[in-house]
């Protein structure tokens, strides 16, 4: 938002290519990038996507002057545009003429019915408006987002009807917390199995000085849970109850899950797909040899008043029988022995 942080992006943009990590680097531009590419150039080219908003780009005369000047400069410089439309920050003037053709109608639509509209057709109408200006068909993401989550699944139904752009997806200002990730995961997931969604956005509210990354976590996991990606081996363990009067179930399922997540970005380096195994860690009798045989590698700790003993089973054949104060450490060893005996070398891109 100022020729300062414009001109920071190129150095950012070297040290993110240059770590471990390169991961695209876009920018999201509002009210003055127009300006601010036309004076740094250096900044949109070290980018690897742009996000425009049609609701901010400019009002009256100067929105299709300035909207177009952004996308030409996305033409000479082969960069992708995100047309992200946002119900917070709608174009008013479009708005404002759709609802008054809404009250001329002799059955007049909902004020919903009309935003989800109004959002449909400034994104469609902005994406139109950048291939005639030159850009690409294929250079142009459009997404269409709203903090509800029904009129955010309607809408982006509506949008999916109506074009083939690549859909980003994501519930705006979704909140804190369990909230924000609930909501989130029940508005994507709904989309997602039904084909419609290419990247998505995960929007939490962080606690105070907290990081960001949970975000990216929600994502992956909401991901992983649809079987769509898969990031980290998936810890299956159950969640207790009479039989399971000792809380070491928890306190193992607990350490193995924080084990795979801190053996991952090794193991992800060495072992090719290990991201798709699974583990089971199982706290009585009831489901956890059934449970253990359908996971890669899984054991079933006693519940109450069985043996104190735990059978580990492997590729759905029992395998070895744990006991005593070791448990958790040789069910680790036997985890790693997994991976390097069943994912073959050379690591996942």
């Amino acid at each position: 938002n100022t020729d300062a942080a414009a001109q920071a992006v190129p150095e950012i943009a070297e040290h993110v290519r240059a770590s471990d990590n390169p991961v695209p680097l876009v920018g999201d531009f509002h009210f003055n990038g127009h300006r601010l590419l036309k004076k740094n150039p250096q900044c949109g080219r070290a980018l690897d996507k742009l996000r425009i908003n049609p609701g901010n780009v400019g009002k009256g005369k100067h929105r299709d002057p300035q909207f177009t000047e952004m996308i030409e400069f996305c033409c000479r410089n082969d960069k992708p545009v995100r047309i992200g439309v946002n119900w917070g920050s709608l174009d008013q003037a479009l708005l404002a003429k759709r609802i008054d053709e809404n009250n001329q109608r002799t059955h007049p639509y909902t004020l919903e019915q009309v935003m989800r509209d109004t959002l449909v057709e400034s994104s469609l109408e902005s994406a139109a408006f950048a291939e005639q200006v030159g850009l690409q068909h294929e250079c142009i993401i459009v997404s269409c987002k709203l903090s509800n989550v029904g009129e955010l699944v309607k809408t982006y139904r509506q949008l999916a009807a109506r074009c083939d752009y690549p859909l980003h997806l994501g519930l705006t200002e979704a909140g804190m917390g369990r909230r924000g990730t609930v909501a989130s995961a029940t508005a994507l997931a709904i989309l997602l199995q039904e084909g419609i969604g290419d990247t998505i956005r995960i929007s939490l509210t962080p606690e105070p000085g907290s990081e960001r990354a949970e975000e990216v976590r929600v994502a992956q996991e909401i991901l992983q849970s649809l079987g769509l990606r898969s990031f980290s081996p998936a810890v299956i363990a159950c969640p207790g109850c009479g039989r399971t009067n000792s809380s070491y179930f928890q306190e193992l399922a607990s350490e193995i899950q924080r084990y795979t997540e801190q053996q991952m970005p090794e193991w992800k380096k060495t072992y090719r797909g290990v991201e798709n195994m699974t583990v089971a860690v199982m706290g009585c009798v009831v489901n956890g040899p059934g449970e253990s045989k359908h996971a890669d590698i899984g054991i079933s700790l006693p519940g109450s008043g069985e043996r104190p003993v735990a059978p580990v089973y492997v590729n759905g054949e029992k395998y070895v029988t744990l006991k005593g104060e070791t448990i958790a450490e040789d069910f680790k060893r036997l985890i790693e022995n997994y991976v390097s005996s069943h994912y073959p070398p050379g690591g996942t891109p």
